[in-house]
C-alpha cells in the first residue's frame, strides 16, 4: 500500500526546529503515514532533532525544496548557480540524515520566473540545466537519495511544464539518482490526460503530490482520480501520495502559490478530508 502523507505547508511556512516537533506529532495523530518536509532555507531544521521526532511519530519523511527568487540553474550568473547547487546539496544532506528517499521540487528556475524561448533557446537552456543539475544528482546518488524534478504549470515557470518536456530535457541524466515528481494540480493544468502523463513518466516516476484541481483536498473535485490510480498501478508506482496545499496565512507562500482564499474551513479539515479520500481509494472503495 502506498504511504499517504501531507506537506507541512498545509499549516506553516517555514518549517523550523521550533514548530516541527508539535506539527509532526499532530500530523501523526491525524492518521498520516508520511510527511513532506519543506526545507525553505538551509539551517531551518536540525537533522538530529528532526530524526528524533520522526522516530517518535513513526512518520516516513520526504524532503521538498523551494525555488525562491534568486535560486536558478539556468540563464543566470555562475554565483547564483553555485549558491543554488549548495542549497540543493543541503536538501540532500537533510534527506540523508533523516532517512528520506527523495528530495523533490522544481529544481530548474525560481518559481514564478517566466520568459519566452524559441526552440533553439529552449534546447540551449535544457543543455545548461543538465550541466548544472548533474553535480547535484551525483551528490544525491552517492548518498542514496533520489532527486525528483517537478514540472510546474505555465504560470509558475516557462522551463518545464509537462512530463514530455521533462523527459526531453533530462534525457541521459534520468536514472537511479534522478526521477520525476508529479503534482496532480500541475498535471490538471498542463496535460491533456494526467493518467497518460503518469504512463509516460513510467519507471522514472519517483514521487507524487496530490490535491484537488482547486489546490484543496483531493476527492470530490474535477480530477480523474479513477484514471490516475489506474495509471499508478500500471507503471508500478509504489511511492507516496502526499497532499500538498498551502496555508494562506504566510504572505510569501500564499503569493508564490496564488492562494487568495481559504481552501477549506481549516487546514486540519483539508488534511482530514484528503486523507479520508485517499484511504478509501487505497482500500478499493470510492468517495465522491
Amino acid at each position: 500500500m502506498r504511504p499517504l502523507g501531507v506537506n507541512t505547508w498545509v499549516w506553516v511556512s517555514p518549517l523550523t526546529d521550533d514548530n516541527a516537533p508539535g506539527l509532526l506529532h499532530h500530523v501523526a495523530a491525524l492518521g498520516f503515514d508520511a510527511v513532506e518536509l519543506p526545507l525553505e532555507n538551509a539551517g531551518d531544521l536540525t537533522p538530529g532533532r528532526l530524526a528524533d521526532v520522526l522516530g517518535e511519530t513513526g512518520l516516513t519523511p520526504y524532503v521538498v525544496g523551494a525555488m525562491a527568487p534568486g535560486r536558478d540553474l539556468v540563464a543566470t550568473s555562475p554565483d547564483v548557480v553555485a549558491d543554488t547547487q549548495e542549497y540543493l546539496r543541503a536538501c540532500v544532506d537533510l534527506a540523508e540524515a533523516v532517512g528520506a528517499a527523495t528530495v523533490c521540487g522544481p529544481f530548474h528556475a525560481a518559481t514564478g520566473r517566466v520568459w519566452r524561448m524559441t526552440h533553439e533557446e529552449r534546447a540551449a537552456a535544457y543543455d545548461e540545466w543538465r550541466e548544472h543539475l548533474a553535480p547535484v544528482v551525483a551528490y544525491a546518488a552517492d548518498r542514496g537519495v533520489r532527486i525528483g524534478i517537478e514540472p510546474l504549470n505555465r504560470y509558475e515557470t516557462s522551463m518545464v511544464n509537462t512530463v514530455e518536456q521533462a523527459l526531453e530535457a533530462l534525457d541521459g541524466l534520468l536514472g537511479d539518482g534522478l526521477g520525476l515528481a508529479l503534482d496532480t494540480y500541475h498535471l490538471g493544468i498542463e496535460e491533456r490526460s494526467a493518467a497518460d502523463a503518469v504512463r509516460r513518466a513510467g519507471h522514472h516516476l519517483a514521487h507524487v503530490q496530490v490535491c484537488g484541481n482547486d489546490r484543496g483536498a483531493p476527492g470530490g473535485d474535477q480530477t480523474d482520480w479513477d484514471g490516475l490510480f489506474a495509471a499508478f498501478d500500471e507503471v508500478g508506482y509504489a511511492g507516496p501520495l502526499n497532499i500538498e496545499s498551502f496555508t494562506p496565512d504566510n504572505a510569501a507562500i500564499a503569493v508564490a502559490a496564488s492562494i487568495w482564499r481559504p481552501l477549506a474551513t481549516s487546514p486540519d479539515d483539508l488534511a482530514r478530508d484528503g486523507l479520508a479520500f485517499l484511504r478509501t481509494r487505497a482500500t478499493g472503495g470510492t468517495v465522491t
